[in-house]
């Protein structure tokens, strides 16, 4: 098998703009270069990696296991070529980090276990708060740096912002709903479904925005600040919801399957990244793990 960097970097930049061209302007080269690596890419890997909609590109199930691995590799290169002989045992100091349930529960795990073990010598606190308590925290410099959705981010002149990671937002389904003949899937058909709410990390008042966008509402008939409550009720059939791939479980606890289907109106991604205090410098220790998840996200440090 023959895959290249280029090609990693040219499926990154597709599945986290959902934009092929975006991509290629980003990239400074043109569209049918990164079309033909990305083909060439699905080809050696035997699997479709980003499905083609109406409004751009979207990762398909296959596609979102791999961008994780690819984000690993070419940030493990990259952190290769920018300093192969640093010396790690000098960095030490106190990092205070903020994050959302989400993130906790979902993304960092295995990127705080690896930070620990690459800096030892940094000293962590770590708090889970809600996005508005997390903004509050870093203003007044209780906080250092913040992992979280900053999609939902509102304090925009008094933060600075990093994005690591664009998850897309699909439709959750049982594996006997009647949705999944469908070839094509809207907000409206799924309007006419009983809906399972999630409300943990301002998840409702996302979608409540699109939702209104679009010209629908939802049929709710249960709310809840669980994500495996809302994983256990959609594959037993109860209702059907919209989350992002990055909480996606094909199955539930109970070991019920839960599909995935894209929808046709352009739901917005969920965005994780960092955040720090625009007034002040950031610290020592923050600029290290601001630098790490960058390069290890694939990012420029």
């Amino acid at each position: 098998m023959s895959i290249t960097l280029k090609q990693l970097d040219y499926f990154i930049a597709s599945a986290e703009s959902g934009q092929v061209s975006h991509a290629a302007v980003n990239l400074n080269i043109s569209q049918s270069a990164v079309t033909a690596a990305i083909k060439s890419l699905e080809e050696e890997l035997g699997v479709k990696l980003l499905e083609r909609t109406h409004a751009g590109v979207r990762l398909t199930m296959e596609g979102a296991r791999f961008l994780e691995h690819a984000r690993v590799i070419t940030g493990a290169v990259a952190a290769a070529v920018r300093s192969p002989l640093r010396e790690r045992s000098g960095l030490s100091g106190t990092l205070r980090i903020g994050m959302t349930y989400t993130v906790t529960g979902y993304f960092m795990s295995k990127y705080y276990a690896r930070f620990r073990k690459t800096y030892p010598q940094i000293s962590i606190e770590l708090k889970e708060l809600p996005r508005a308590a997390l903004e509050r925290q870093l203003a007044r410099g209780e906080l250092d740096i913040a992992l979280m959705l900053v999609s939902n981010l509102t304090d925009m002149e008094g933060l600075e912002q990093e994005l690591l990671m664009r998850s897309s937002r699909r439709l959750w389904l049982s594996a006997d709903h009647q949705l999944l003949s469908r070839s094509e899937i809207s907000l409206a058909d799924v309007a006419q479904e009983d809906y399972v709410m999630l409300t943990v990390d301002e998840a409702s008042k996302t979608a409540a925005r699109y939702w209104e966008q679009a010209g629908q509402k939802p049929r709710t008939v249960l709310t809840t600040s669980s994500v495996e409550a809302v994983r256990s009720l959609v594959a037993a059939g109860v209702g059907v919801t919209i989350l992002s791939d990055m909480v996606y479980r094909p199955w539930s606890l109970e070991g019920q399957r839960i599909e995935l289907r894209p929808l046709i109106e352009p739901v917005p991604s969920m965005d994780v990244g960092l955040a720090w205090a625009r007034s002040r410098p950031i610290a020592t220790a923050a600029a290290t793990f601001r630098a790490f998840m960058s390069v290890t996200m694939g990012g420029g440090g």
